[in-house]
């Protein structure tokens, strides 16, 4: 659901104390192996004794989840994480499917797990705070995770048939305290513009694959949904108490302006903080830097759950 247009890639000077980005290979829940970059908090780097900037190093990590046809080598996955890790250390991955991960995509079903692996690996490497941004696909992906997997998960619980629960699950570690869904859609099967008519025959027809495999990089599971997921708009309501933001475009060319506010109407009074960005189009591409640092800001700034 990512434009395949990513744009100019736009570097930074990163202090040399920084420490470099640390690479892993994530095992989900049903065994797909996913990339995933862990990159430390830029914050006050080459200042040591910041106690501000190495307290939110300790304990605030943003995980970033691309829309459909991104990877985590993506120029606007890496302005993104550039930008994030302005304010909090930054996980970026693939879905399966996308870039060097495993596997085929299920566009928003089973890529919950891919999220859920890489939440956990933020706990792991001892963030205790951890929320998720996910853009376009990925924006529908932390709003099922966000309902799915819950602070109160039993630990040890394995979520292979995440496509098949309608209550909360997960393993222990791999909950958001608050989630960010940019440019996301409300409800399964949208064709009603262009850009959506297009993505539903990459997805559903073999020559759409095919493009979808060579022109976009993207591999795709030729199996339908079975049982059909959790819709974004069910889902919603089941993130509380966990804080939610939800930020659209008003120039957004594949969902309308129906989608997010269908999706905060699902949150309920005060369930969800709601942005309709003037000017903006769609996910991760369309999200200029200042948008991005006001989203880095919401996300580390929001109770937890």
């Amino acid at each position: 659901m990512s434009s395949a247009s990513e744009g100019r890639f736009l570097s930074s000077s990163v202090p040399l104390l920084t420490p470099p980005p640390r690479c892993a290979t994530l095992l989900t829940d049903d065994g797909v192996p996913v990339e995933a970059v862990y990159e430390p908090c830029t914050a006050g780097a080459g200042t040591p004794g910041d106690a501000a900037a190495e307290g939110t190093t300790a304990t605030h990590a943003i995980v970033v989840a691309h829309g459909f046809s991104g990877s985590a080598d993506r120029p606007a996955v890496r302005r993104a994480a550039r930008v994030f890790a302005q304010r909090a250390a930054v996980i970026t991955f693939s879905f399966r499917g996308h870039g060097r991960s495993g596997g085929r995509s299920t566009v928003g079903d089973r890529e919950v797990l891919d999220l859920a692996a890489a939440v956990a690996w933020a706990r792991e490497l001892g963030h205790s705070r951890v929320v998720t941004v996910g853009f376009s696909m990925g924006g529908s992906v932390v709003l099922r995770h966000g309902a799915l997997y819950t602070a109160e998960s039993v630990a040890g619980h394995t979520a292979v048939r995440v496509s098949a629960r309608k209550g909360r699950t997960g393993s222990a570690g791999a909950h958001s305290d608050a989630v960010v869904s940019v440019s996301a859609p409300a409800r399964w099967y949208y064709r009603g513009t262009a850009p959506m008519r297009r993505l539903h025959w990459v997805v559903t027809r073999p020559s759409g694959r095919l493009v979808g495999r060579y022109g976009l990089r993207t591999r795709i599971a030729t199996e339908d949904w079975d049982p059909v997921p959790l819709s974004p708009v069910a889902a919603v309501p089941l993130i509380a108490p966990a804080p939610l933001l939800l930020v659209h475009g008003d120039r957004d060319p594949y969902f309308p302006l129906d989608h997010p506010r269908m999706l905060a109407e699902a949150a309920g009074p005060g369930g969800a903080e709601l942005w309709l960005e003037r000017g903006m189009g769609h996910a991760e591409n369309a999200a200029d830097d200042a948008l991005l640092a006001r989203i880095a800001d919401w996300a580390t700034a929001a109770p937890s759950a």
